[in-house]
């Protein structure tokens, strides 16, 4: 369905591919992150389940009438679908007696955890795949020049160029206003929380759960952004915090909540499958989806964060990870961290499907390169040195405040953020 403003997403050819590759696509992730107009940017024919106007009408013809609700042309978006679980059995069998490719397209923003008879019959495995959206990058959102683009940087493949100085403000900025396509002001955020606190968390299995007690643990995970916190951590750093009785068990049906409406993404640990001798941590690395969630919960504006360059580096970190997700996914990469008992950790690993990986340091300031490339290349020689691992082939530092893309004599690449694409 053509949209004259529509404004093109990384996510575009991927969507594309997976049409002619599967009979559906399912496009989950955080709400206003654009998947309903992405997807419609893609689809023949629409139903808004979530669509007010009319009291919801659409919403109820299909609780009625399933197979109603999924004739139209093709891709047929259904927006919204796990509103009305039953569409996805309608879906499934549908799929199974056309047996074309890239029939529907399903948008959703909360995964179920309804009791069975609310759930979908079948998983869709195998018939629909699933894409993970995220808010925009710098790249889409026109702040990033794509001087660099990452597939090419792990090829090892940079021309060295100046880009600019881009100003701690701006950086600043771009932290606390994020990536929301209907955004440009922190108000976004405020917003999101609000309405994860009021109304969103009793989507996902319609039990009433405490806002209070959610509101303490989306703080403890604010104060704990980027790193590998455990979940007995968050929850002594409920009790030390705010002094409020919560039971592990309920930080941990909590926690499960957040995944399920994609408010959390959580990072996993890097490992190369193979045995070695050294022991790599498994914890993952808890990561909100865009920073300006995180800067929202911990009450930060532009001026706060220059004032507090502790919490500015975490929330950068956090920044640089969501858009090396989003880079990454457009060529199937994958985004890790690492993290092992000596001590060694790597900000972000991108691993490609050839299973060659690069090690990524994460620094705000220019003055912290040189002690960032010393570190990847410390661990560089320790893989070298270990049986069963496989060197990175790639070592960069991306940077925050950095004018200039570029290779330093020890092979290490320094590219700023705001240079960098898919």
């Amino acid at each position: 369905m053509e949209n004259a403003s529509y404004r093109p997403r990384i996510i575009d050819p991927v969507i594309e591919k997976y049409l002619n590759a599967f009979c559906g696509v399912w496009i989950r992730g955080p709400k206003w992150t654009g998947k309903t107009w992405t997807s419609a940017h893609h689809a023949n024919s629409a139903i808004y389940l979530d669509d007010s106007r009319n009291n919801f009408q659409a919403r109820m013809l299909a609780e009625i009438s399933p197979d109603i609700a999924i004739q139209g042309d093709t891709p047929r978006l259904i927006d919204e679908w796990q509103d009305v679980p039953k569409i996805r059995d309608a879906v499934r069998h549908e799929i199974d007696k056309r047996g074309k490719k890239g029939q529907f397209i399903l948008t959703g923003s909360a995964t179920l955890l309804r009791n069975d008879e609310e759930r979908p019959k079948h998983s869709g495995a195998g018939r629909i795949a699933r894409i993970r959206m995220r808010p925009m990058s710098l790249f889409e959102s026109g702040d990033s020049s794509g001087e660099v683009s990452l597939k090419e940087l792990m090829e090892g493949k940079v021309k060295a160029s100046m880009t600019g100085d881009v100003g701690i403000e701006r950086l600043a900025g771009f932290i606390v206003n994020g990536g929301w396509p209907e955004g440009g002001s922190r108000l976004v955020a405020d917003e999101y929380i609000k309405a994860l606190l009021e109304s969103d968390m009793f989507k996902v299995d319609k039990v009433h759960r405490d806002s209070h007690r959610m509101s303490l643990l989306l703080r403890s995970l604010a104060r704990n952004e980027s790193t590998t916190c455990t979940t007995r951590k968050i929850w002594q750093d409920i009790s030390e915090n705010d002094h409020q009785s919560m039971s592990l068990d309920t930080v941990v049906d909590y926690l499960s909540v957040l995944d399920h409406l994609y408010v959390t993404e959580n990072i996993p640990p890097f490992s190369d499958k193979i045995r070695s001798p050294i022991r790599v941590k498994q914890a993952g690395k808890r990561h909100f989806p865009d920073p300006s969630l995180p800067a929202s919960l911990l009450r930060v504006t532009e001026k706060k964060l220059i004032d507090d360059l502790k919490t500015f580096g975490f929330l950068f970190e956090s920044l640089c990870l969501r858009d090396l997700l989003t880079y990454a996914s457009a060529f199937g990469g994958e985004v890790y961290h690492y993290q092992d008992y000596r001590n060694n950790e790597i900000d972000a690993v991108v691993e490609m499907e050839d299973g060659s990986w690069g090690a990524f340091e994460i620094k705000l300031g220019a003055n912290q390169i040189d002690k960032a490339a010393e570190n990847l290349l410390k661990i560089k020689s320790m893989f070298e040195r270990e049986e069963g691992f496989t060197p990175p082939k790639v070592l960069c530092v991306i940077c925050g405040l950095s004018i200039a893309a570029y290779q330093r004599e020890d092979g290490v690449f320094v590219i700023p953020l705001t240079a960098l694409k898919d």
